[in-house]
């Protein structure tokens, strides 16, 4: 019989003001298994664990239930405790109390607390069942991919190499730079933009831990975080003209012949593709020359400091700017904000009233979200001392008028139909994500988002990391972003690579499928379910094996398996059951 501790925390009153923790804890106390029962107001402090390991200690506890929040946020802190009082951490259970009981029946204490005493009996019933598991240890390639060669990727690849380890740059372009080398500008700084991306540039193909492969693209990946083996190839369009940069000063022009590269981690910077002008007809879209999107116009504004207009070179004097085109409209468009346009569109018009002072322009706009250090203060000095009207409403026909593009629209604060007859219009079109995210994505087996973007761990807890281990993300792969937290993030990313690269090996978690060979039939249902290429026939046995290093403990392989054979350690059918007997007897 086991000797189980249960600690019931109070998480201030995030629990406590509907949980009577108390009650929790002397009610799970009198389980048989149960041999120290007690509740205290914060179990993830100092003194919480602390209290953890004192009673392993005194009590000779062979397994601990920490009732609290959720396992995402505190598992391997209870584990650490109960580790360092010298008990196996894989007997260290959480029973998420917080987010699936006292956040979910605040107006119903008594109910709440039923059930959640009888979801900490489920997890006793499971950790009096769970094995003593040690971790594995696998080798570590100190070598990282970094995937885009913008302004995230280089940052990326700088702060690894900087920290003395090889980096491998794959761009699928001919240049370093991305979208960043297309501005004219940066806000808040014209003049950064062009001089910081070049030194940017020339520090990543001059450094000695940088491998530069431009016009070159990933054609797949095999392995695991720590051992990856990744083929690069020629990129879209770009026979003949890769280049393949050696280590240190200068380039090989030797083209991309299907090279292979041992890597431990991959960041994925792909960037982003700006949204096709077709798909705004309503605008005149991909129809009128004079009607272009944010990043024409940049090179419009680059071009010798005179803005001339596409259909016939003359300098504009009306120019309308369209924010929110195609964006925040899941019904003709993409639903979501591309945080970047109402800043960008700021920048533009002042630097066209720069280049053209007799000029006038318009902003139309739904709301204006300039959140960042400085950034209202841009907007505003934008409105007011370069007298940029700023027109609050929907601009519903753009269509051409002789020489004249005429925009119809309306000012919803006086309430009155507007009507503009510009030289030039500008759509702030949305960010969308790279034409390659999709087909890399499947290729690196991790997820996007509804929208495309790759899809982060966590949003709050795990920003940089995607779900498939050792990959990491940077920049407007994951979702719209300025160049600051572009910037940021990948230098995020990056210290999650070095933070891997610090070990002299890996360690694995060793709660990952196993199969009970004597019910397996050798049907490899289950390798065609693994969505991780964990399991495999074996040749000689006939029987399903798993590779725990590639295992990401998903369960798709165990909901496949017909003859029950495939398990996953501390989740076996005996503890599923045992839970479940908990609930309905």
């Amino acid at each position: 019989m086991s000797r189980i501790g249960v600690f019931v925390c109070h998480c201030g009153i995030n629990i406590a003001s509907t949980v009577d923790v108390a009650q929790v804890a002397e009610a799970v106390g009198r389980h048989p298994e149960v041999v120290y029962s007690t509740d205290y107001k914060y179990m993830c402090s100092n003194p919480g664990q602390q209290l953890v390991r004192d009673a392993i200690l005194e009590h000779d506890l062979d397994g601990v239930v920490v009732a609290a929040c959720s396992p995402l946020m505190h598992e391997k802190t209870f584990r650490r405790a109960a580790a360092a009082a010298g008990l196996n951490p894989y007997r260290c259970e959480m029973a998420n109390i917080r987010e699936q009981c006292s956040w979910v029946h605040q107006g119903e204490p008594a109910q709440a607390t039923e059930k959640a005493t009888d979801m900490v009996r489920t997890v006793v019933e499971r950790v009096s069942r769970d094995e003593e598991l040690e971790p594995f240890r696998l080798p570590l390639t100190k070598r990282a991919l970094v995937i885009g060669g913008g302004i995230a990727g280089m940052q990326a690849a700088l702060d690894v190499a900087n920290a003395g380890f090889p980096v491998v740059l794959v761009e699928r372009e001919a240049e370093l730079g991305g979208k960043m080398a297309r501005l004219s500008g940066t806000f808040l700084n014209f003049s950064a933009a062009p001089g910081l991306l070049e030194r940017k540039v020339a520090e990543v193909r001059e450094h000695a831990n940088i491998e530069v492969l431009t016009g070159a693209q990933v054609m797949g990946v095999e392995g695991y975080v720590g051992n990856f083996v990744v083929e690069v190839g020629e990129g879209e369009g770009t026979r003949g003209q890769g280049d393949k940069g050696s280590r240190g000063a200068g380039e090989q022009d030797t083209g991309i012949q299907g090279d292979q590269f041992e890597v431990g981690a991959i960041v994925v910077a792909t960037g982003w593709d700006p949204y096709a002008l077709r798909q705004l007809p309503e605008y005149g879209g991909g129809e009128i020359p004079d009607v272009v999107d944010g990043l024409t116009f940049e090179g419009m504004l680059g071009e010798d400091g005179v803005v001339r207009r596409p259909s016939d070179g003359r300098v504009p004097r009306e120019v309308v700017f369209v924010q929110c085109a195609g964006s925040r409209d899941p019904e003709r468009g993409v639903p979501y904000c591309s945080k970047v346009c109402c800043m960008y569109v700021a920048k533009q018009a002042i630097m066209f009233k720069e280049r053209v002072p007799a000029g006038q322009a318009y902003v139309f706009y739904i709301d204006i979200r300039s959140a960042g250090k400085g950034y209202d203060e841009y907007v505003q000095r934008a409105m007011e001392d370069h007298d940029i009207l700023y027109l609050r409403g929907k601009v519903s026909k753009i269509f051409r008028d002789g020489e004249k593009v005429l925009v119809w629209g309306a000012d919803m604060l006086s309430g009155r139909p507007v009507e503009v007859a510009a030289d030039l219009v500008v759509l702030a079109t949305p960010m969308t994500p790279s034409r390659q995210a999709l087909d890399l994505a499947q290729t690196l087996r991790v997820g996007i988002d509804q929208n495309g973007f790759f899809s982060e761990a966590h949003p709050k807890l795990r920003p940089v990391e995607s779900l498939t281990a050792g990959v990491f993300l940077a920049g407007a792969a994951q979702g719209p972003k300025d160049i600051p937290e572009t910037v940021s993030q990948a230098s995020g990313a990056a210290a999650k690579v070095l933070q891997l690269f610090s070990q002299d090996e890996m360690t694995q978690e060793p709660m990952v499928a196993y199969v009970v060979e004597e019910f397996c039939s050798g049907c490899g249902v289950c390798v065609e379910a693994c969505p991780y290429d964990a399991r495999a026939i074996h040749p000689v046995r006939g029987v399903a094996t798993v590779n725990a290093a590639l295992c990401q403990n998903c369960g798709a392989c165990i909901v496949a398996c017909p003859n029950k054979a495939s398990r996953i350690h501390n989740w076996t059918p005996e503890q599923i059951l045992a839970m479940a007997d908990v609930i309905i007897g």
